[in-house]
């Protein structure tokens, strides 16, 4: 659970006690709020005895502030006002979060002399501390202690208050779907199967979200022998979500998203080692990311038609699994030589791109996947690796990642590549060895797009277990939500 912050926000601070978090430019500038807050000039005093000059989020802690109406001051340093970032106020709004320990209220002055807040900034330092604020202790009989309240009454002081309360709406969207994508990254694999994956996605109809589950029946119908195939070792049978938000002008064509949904992957017949198997309840990050990012596409009202597909599996050795040296058909036609059980997402994948190519013709399609472990190889887990069959589909997502700090890295496609994967049975092999492994994957999912504008995101090495930082302390981090919601903002909203 998380602890709950009710935010609000105000042109003047409340008559009351509490923490007071005072932001401040790196220099001797004086912070904001400083006025109201500590009458008595302590911030002075105390900066020069600790040297403290308001460097980039660090902190200067004061208790019980002689003279002020508060009980504890504590000054967040920005760094210098000429290289403030947009994701420097989301992780302002972190850093103040988490320094709401026993406080059940908490006064926050925005107004930095010198600088000019806006809405937005103001919204984003909010949405830091509903970020900040989630954790993942569902199944923990102890509690810690040393947390913040599961309530803590905030206000914002800003001049914006009246437009930051306006945009805090947008922002809310955004925080509940990266929690909810967080969530389901957390949650244990015997509670979260594809069956209850989909009923997730069900429960977005309160939103406003048609919803449509696909059954083994109805997948086999359609010839889905690929995603078929990858479930076909395991008790637990396979699904796939179509969700669908139409927002935008009706008959407009829909973007579209995509998530690999390997609930759990032993690597099947080709089986993981022991060692940190575990980790795998988190291979379904793809899945959680595109049901997060529609979570806040319906929730904030955004203006456009979205398609968000699901592909759930588990990946289990059961004795009726696939093998190596299987070929299976998928929705496409085209035939698949298993060479590795546990390049099982790509086979997910390659039949939820096909039926959202032949079914919706979106405008664009993106993927996303905790793929391989090559990626982690290459860039570990600061950027995803992204490929793609359009220059300016890249060059958007780069952006929006930049925007955002869910950063993302290009890698090649090419014809040389394509050939790793040519195999002597069947149209293709499902892997084309360890060498240019993540390439290889992504190679093997352009065959299934078609000429539709493309784009697949492997995420392996950022949905989980991915750094922590000012605004997610979350062993899933919901990445994707926030780069794919800006996305959509800046490139496809009416």
């Amino acid at each position: 659970m998380s602890s709950q912050f009710t935010i609000r926000f105000a042109p003047s601070a409340p008559q009351e006690a509490g923490l007071a978090v005072l932001l401040k430019l790196k220099g001797d500038g004086t912070p904001a709020g400083a006025a109201t807050a500590d009458p008595g000039a302590v911030i002075g005093k105390a900066s020069a005895v600790s040297a403290y000059s308001g460097k980039q989020m660090a902190v200067l802690d004061i208790l019980a502030p002689h003279q002020s109406p508060f009980d504890r001051i504590v000054v967040l340093g920005l760094g210098k006002a000429d290289e403030l970032k947009a994701l420097d106020w989301l992780r302002a709004g972190g850093k103040a979060a988490s320094l709401a320990k026993r406080a059940e209220r908490m006064t926050v002055f925005l107004d930095v002399p010198g600088l000019e807040v806006s809405a937005e900034q103001a919204a984003d330092v909010a949405l830091g501390m509903l970020l900040r604020a989630y954790s993942f202790d569902a199944y923990k009989t102890k509690k810690d202690d040393d947390k913040a309240p599961a309530q803590v009454a905030v206000t914002i002081v800003t001049a914006a208050h009246e437009q930051a309360a306006a945009a805090f709406e947008q922002a809310q969207a955004v925080a509940g779907g990266v929690n909810l994508a967080r969530e389901l990254v957390n949650l244990p694999p015997n509670v979260l199967g594809p069956e209850e994956f989909a009923d997730r996605a069900r429960a977005l109809e309160t939103l406003g979200v048609e919803v449509e589950i696909l059954t083994e029946k109805e997948m086999q119908e359609l010839g889905m022998g690929a995603l078929l195939g990858v479930a076909q070792g395991s008790a637990r049978p396979a699904r796939l979500a179509v969700m669908q938000w139409k927002g935008g002008p009706e008959g407009e064509t829909p973007v579209s998203f995509v998530g690999k949904g390997v609930v759990f992957d032993t690597g099947g017949i080709s089986i993981k080692p022991g060692a940190g198997m575990e980790d795998m309840k988190g291979d379904m990050g793809g899945a959680a990311a595109v049901i997060g990012l529609m979570h806040t596409l319906a929730a904030r009202k955004a203006k456009v038609n979205a398609v968000g597909i699901l592909g759930l599996v588990e990946n289990m050795p059961d004795g009726n699994a696939q093998r190596p040296g299987d070929i299976v058909t998928s929705m496409s036609g085209q035939t698949i030589e298993i060479i590795n059980t546990d390049a099982e997402g790509r086979l997910v994948l390659a039949d939820a791109l096909w039926y959202c190519k032949e079914r919706f013709k979106p405008r664009i399609m993106i993927n996303l996947a905790t793929l391989t472990g090559a990626i982690l190889v290459a860039l570990g887990n600061l950027h995803a690796g992204l490929f793609s069959n359009d220059d300016e589909l890249a060059e958007s997502l780069l952006a929006a990642g930049e925007e955002t700090g869910e950063k993302l890295w290009r890698m090649p496609l090419g014809k040389d590549y394509d050939k790793i994967i040519d195999s002597k049975f069947a149209d293709m092999k499902n892997s084309g060895g360890r060498l240019a492994g993540s390439i290889t994957a992504a190679q093997f999912l352009k065959r299934f797009v078609g000429e539709t504008a493309w784009a697949h995101l492997d995420v392996a090495g950022t949905a989980m277990n991915s750094p922590a930082n000012e605004f997610n302390q979350s062993w899933g981090s919901g990445y994707g939500v926030r780069l794919l919601d800006q996305l959509v903002r800046d490139r496809y909203e009416a």
